[in-house]
């Protein structure tokens, strides 16, 4: 299996247009060792030829330039991409599909309450009607059970539904529903290898635990360090819970979740620009390191 982060950022980057913490401004000036991020999403392929695409984050063109194997150029119009699977109606995991409207109809993997809200809500794939039909939308078990797409050989996706929160405009913000919010197992049915991905976790279930611990590799949601990371940079009043993340540090946090599972490789991604993990220097990036616990970067490649 090869998985290729093609943003590891969140929502805005980092660093992030408009703002100048200490952690964005630091970057943009090199006055702290940190790299620039896009927002947040991966590829994956079990044969290096045909990929799935797992979000659509807003930089999605430049991601996708900076890894020319999606575009072999094998025809006029062409793209390794064959499918695309949404792990959640975010706005920075898929407005991105925008940008892809030349080459629809795509094949679109997601929940019910995914398909809701980019039917509703935000409307991106009655938009995309007008061109060449839009989307064929493909809906995700999520009662354990794998399912297989088809152009994508060699791999196997288990669904589960993780707690978290829908995006701030959908009808159902404060009441969740069941798969606003996924991860997702990936095994390569040759090698046997797995990979569990979910950018987004609020908190996890006894069944997101079992899944983790017997996955080979982890990329799982490193958004903030702190339950009250916003507060404490002047940048508003919500907590990381308020925002359906598990912070890394404090009791029940994501380093206390990831240090008995010894199995996985373990991969922090979705990062947002506020978090002190982004700065390599950094006490909690050393803690970090401590612990057995990598950082995702754009460009990182890793092959189960």
């Amino acid at each position: 299996m090869f998985v290729h982060v093609l943003g590891a950022a969140a929502g805005g980057g980092f660093p992030q247009w408009n703002c100048n913490c200490r952690m964005c401004h630091g970057v943009r000036t090199g006055s702290i060792n940190a790299k620039a991020r896009t927002q947040s999403s991966i590829v994956l392929s079990g044969d290096g030829v045909n990929w799935v695409l797992f979000n659509t984050s807003p930089d999605l063109l430049a991601q996708l330039a900076a890894f020319p194997t999606l575009q072999p150029g094998r025809g006029i119009r062409d793209t390794a991409i064959k499918a695309i699977v949404f792990m959640d109606s975010q706005i920075d995991h898929t407005t991105g599909l925008l940008m892809l409207r030349e080459g629809c109809p795509h094949q679109i993997y997601c929940s019910d309450a995914v398909h809701e809200d980019l039917t509703t809500g935000f409307p991106l794939f009655k938009m995309l009607t007008h061109w060449n039909g839009g989307v064929n939308r493909h809906p995700i078990p999520l009662d354990g059970s794998a399912f297989t797409i088809p152009e994508i050989d060699g791999l196997a996706f288990t669904a589960i539904p993780v707690k978290g929160k829908a995006p701030p405009y959908s009808p159902h913000r404060h009441d969740a529903h069941v798969g606003d919010n996924i991860g997702v197992q990936v095994t390569d049915t040759y090698s046997g290898k797995t990979l569990f991905y979910a950018p987004g976790l609020g908190d996890l279930t006894d069944a997101t635990r079992v899944l983790m611990s017997a996955s080979d590799c982890l990329l799982v949601d490193g958004t903030f360090w702190s339950e009250n990371e916003m507060e404490s940079v002047g940048l508003g009043e919500k907590k990381a819970a308020d925002m359906g993340h598990l912070p890394q540090s404090g009791e029940h946090g994501m380093l206390e979740v990831l240090r008995p599972m010894d199995r996985p490789r373990k991969i922090l991604i979705h990062i947002n620009n506020t978090n002190p993990i982004l700065d390599e220097d950094s006490e909690q990036r050393k803690k970090l390191v401590d612990e057995g616990v990598e950082v995702a970067f754009d460009g990182m490649d890793i092959t189960l």
